[in-house]
């Protein structure tokens, strides 16, 4: 067998029975022809995983398995030498194209939808673009405070896009100014971005530097930041050359001064990510987040992407105090050690503190604006509770009101909580534990008594001093549905 048409392919019907070839011999032919009517569902590469409208029209295998012409031709080119069935040099897959003959096929269980034509989305320019005071409002009414720092975003997102639209202008080429966000944890790094790519409505990529490593050496590599990047765009190359990308946990790559092995998740990654970040061609898998010989590659220009790193650098604030405290401590004219412990000192932050927290020169000079986020506070807090679009409070609220009854909350219940989060020191994000403890027993207990019409919770309740009071059905309280 050393030709593909010594292969014997059986055709056969929509039952199950052998067509017999001297009966209709075009029959395959005409068949083929007929676009695959399947419902509104599209058929996807069995290996790619890409649907027929990207590949192109597909080959059916057995057991009603579905190969593009590209994954097919692939598949020979490795396995053609040591077979030695077909003579690839001679043989052209894409010359198959539907003639290929059609085997059984029962419809899959799990095709998806095909994506119903959108319409055209405006493309961004100058006309429909934000201004910085624009976006700075739109983050207000989802972000409670760290103003200096979504002023920072807002002129930095502006400047790019319009960088991104010009190209250049004139004689003047715009340099790429990518964003490093500093800041405790549970302060609103990720929330920011996240917030900010959903107004703009563009591209957007969120990665933990903790799983990249060199070369994809254990866990990913770098290259598959921008794979996730573009499958956020739909596998458009174009727009994900306009996405944002943001890498968290970005402390987490410092080189360590006491590993004696090889570093291959510290100063290495820090290394491939510098052609990143200043902008070349990499080439990224379609489709998946590794490189191997079943899947297309695209090639992605990181020049006009804009990437925001963030993360939570511990112990950096004790590099600044030691940066600041440089007289001596004692005698005429010393400084106090303690004189920083009651301020925000991580806004004093500069490159020397980040160089001895451990990040290479050549990484930080490609992050040249440093946004700083403070410590959220007792009023911070109450204001993240009751205020924002989707608050805390907001959501329980909806869901009590689903079951007809009125929650609220009153002042001191407030406070009680926002006190036991700053104990907590985990940020905003021990708002949701605390409020998850102590609404479990009013969840639980509500949806037995249709008679409660309203609960208030109060600051005993949050001491676990005494219980949240309780109003039932009455005239002063109708149901929901009679106001």
């Amino acid at each position: 067998m050393s030709d593909i048409d010594d292969l014997d392919f059986k055709e056969v019907d929509e039952k199950g029975e052998l067509i017999d070839p001297k009966d209709d011999k075009d029959g395959a032919d005409k068949d083929s022809d007929k676009p695959d009517d399947r419902d509104g569902y599209e058929r996807y590469c069995y290996l790619c995983r890409r649907p027929e409208s990207q590949c192109g029209p597909l080959i059916n295998m057995p057991n009603d398995i579905a190969v593009c012409n590209d994954c097919m031709q692939k598949t020979f080119d490795g396995l053609g030498d040591k077979l030695k069935i077909f003579d690839m040099n001679s043989f052209d897959l894409s010359s198959l194209g539907m003639g290929m003959p059609r085997f059984q096929q029962v419809k899959p269980k799990k095709d998806k939808k095909k994506k119903e034509e959108k319409e055209k989305e405006p493309e961004l320019d100058l006309n429909n673009l934000p201004a910085p005071h624009k976006i700075k409002a739109l983050l207000d009414e989802y972000v409670i405070g760290q103003d200096y720092a979504k002023k920072v975003l807002s002129v930095s997102v502006y400047n790019h896009y319009k960088r991104v639209i010009t190209n250049t202008m004139k004689d003047i080429e715009i340099d790429k100014s990518n964003i490093l966000m500093i800041g405790p944890t549970g302060c609103g790094k990720t929330y920011l971005v996240k917030t900010l790519a959903r107004l703009l409505d563009v591209p957007l990529a969120i990665t933990d530097a903790t799983s990249l490593t060199e070369a994809g050496y254990i866990g990913d590599d770098v290259e598959s930041v921008i794979s996730k990047l573009l499958a956020a765009a739909d596998n458009d190359v174009e727009k994900a050359e306009r996405g944002i990308v943001f890498i968290d946990e970005i402390d987490k790559i410092a080189k360590k001064s006491s590993n004696k092995s090889r570093d291959v998740s510290g100063e290495s990654v820090q290394q491939a990510l510098l052609k990143l970040l200043e902008g070349s061609e990499v080439e990224v898998p379609v489709g998946a987040s590794s490189k191997n010989a079943m899947v297309p590659l695209a090639n992605v220009d990181t020049t006009n992407i804009l990437f925001i790193c963030g993360g939570a650098f511990p112990d950096l604030e004790d590099i600044i105090k030691k940066r600041l405290l440089k007289s001596n401590t004692m005698g005429f004219g010393s400084e106090l050690k303690d004189q920083y412990d009651d301020e925000d000192v991580i806004k004093e932050v500069s490159m020397e503190d980040l160089r001895e927290f451990g990040m290479i020169p050549e990484f930080i000079g490609r992050l040249p604006i440093i946004c700083t986020l403070t410590h959220l506070d007792k009023e911070a807090f109450i204001r993240i509770l009751k205020e924002p679009k989707n608050a805390i409070l907001k959501q329980y609220q909806k869901l009590l009101e689903l079951d007809e009854v009125d929650l609220e909350f009153d002042d001191s219940a407030l406070e009680a909580i926002s006190e036991l989060a700053m104990e907590k020191k985990t940020g905003a994000r021990a708002l949701r534990a605390i409020i998850e403890k102590f609404m479990l027993d009013i969840m639980y207990q509500i949806p037995r008594d249709d008679n409660i019409g309203r609960v208030t919770i109060n600051r005993d309740y949050i001491e676990g001093k005494g219980v949240p009071a309780i109003e039932l059905r009455t005239a002063s309280v109708p149901r929901i549905e009679d106001k």
